[in-house]
This record gives C-alpha cells, sequence and structure tokens, in this order.
C-alpha cells in the first residue's frame, strides 16, 4: 500500500446533454482545464455504452468481459482521473439500471447520454500522482512520485 495526502482544488460541475459522448467529453474538459488529479461524481442516464463486467478469468493480468448496453439506463457512479503522460486515463465504476436490472462495471468507452448526464469533478491538489501502464498487471495503476 501506498498513499499521499493533498487537498481539493477547483470543483468543475459540467452537463452533458443528450446524444453527448460523456466520457469523450470529460477527457476534453480535463485537458482544457489542465486538470493532473480528479475525482468525480456522475449521475443521469445512457442510452450505448460499453462496460467491463469483470475478468473471464481471476489472473493477472486480466482479460476483460465486455458487455455491451444498448437503450436506456439510468446511471450513477463515481471514478477518476490521473495522467500517464499528457493523456488523460478515466477510471469509472458506476451501475446501470433499466427496467429493474441492474448492471455494475467498469465504463469503458461509446458513453452516449440519454437526455442528461451530471458530472461534478474534484481536483486533487499537492500530489505527484499519474497512471500509467502496468505491463505485469496489465492495467493503468497509479503510481505515486
Amino acid at each position: 500500500m501506498e498513499y499521499r495526502t493533498g487537498t481539493i482544488g477547483r470543483i468543475i460541475t459540467i452537463r452533458f446533454d443528450h446524444g453527448e459522448d460523456f466520457l469523450q467529453g470529460l477527457r476534453e474538459i480535463v485537458l482544457k482545464e489542465k486538470v493532473r488529479n480528479s475525482w468525480f461524481q456522475i449521475i443521469g442516464a445512457v442510452d450505448k455504452a460499453s462496460v467491463v463486467i469483470g475478468p473471464k478469468e481471476p489472473v493477472v493480468p486480466p482479460e476483460p468481459l465486455w458487455q455491451n448496453v444498448g437503450g436506456v439506463s439510468e446511471l450513477i457512479g463515481c471514478g477518476s482521473v490521473y495522467m500517464d503522460g499528457d493523456e488523460p486515463k478515466i477510471h469509472l465504476h458506476g451501475s446501470l439500471g433499466e427496467h429493474g436490472k441492474t448492471l455494475t462495471g467498469c465504463i469503458r468507452q461509446d458513453s452516449r447520454v440519454y437526455l442528461v448526464v451530471e458530472v461534478i469533478v474534484f481536483e486533487v491538489k499537492g500530489m505527484d500522482i499519474s497512471r500509467p501502464w502496468d505491463e505485469v498487471a496489465g492495467i493503468s495503476r497509479l503510481t505515486f512520485s
């Protein structure tokens, strides 16, 4: 285990509208605002998303098991953004609900908004943290400098 302490910097509130890709939009805002480290909360609905719902087998490195979500699903989640060089690495875990069925996983791509998605980003200051690719673990892993 490793850890660092820091403080909350800016708070950024974002509204994504119907049809937008919120993961791409979040990436663009993080780059535009030069946010190096942050945590965020998200609420709204999607009509498309690609979600990793676990590893196919419990081995390291893992092979992701993907599920595509099509059709309107309510969304609630939280995540973090840390950089790999100049590239933001978004890590979002969320629950998607549709007509009483729930899917929980790591939302990674094709994140199209249904009506609205709201995100609040909490910038974390005073720490030198990155998320480079770790060949051994097979994931982008937090690294403390």
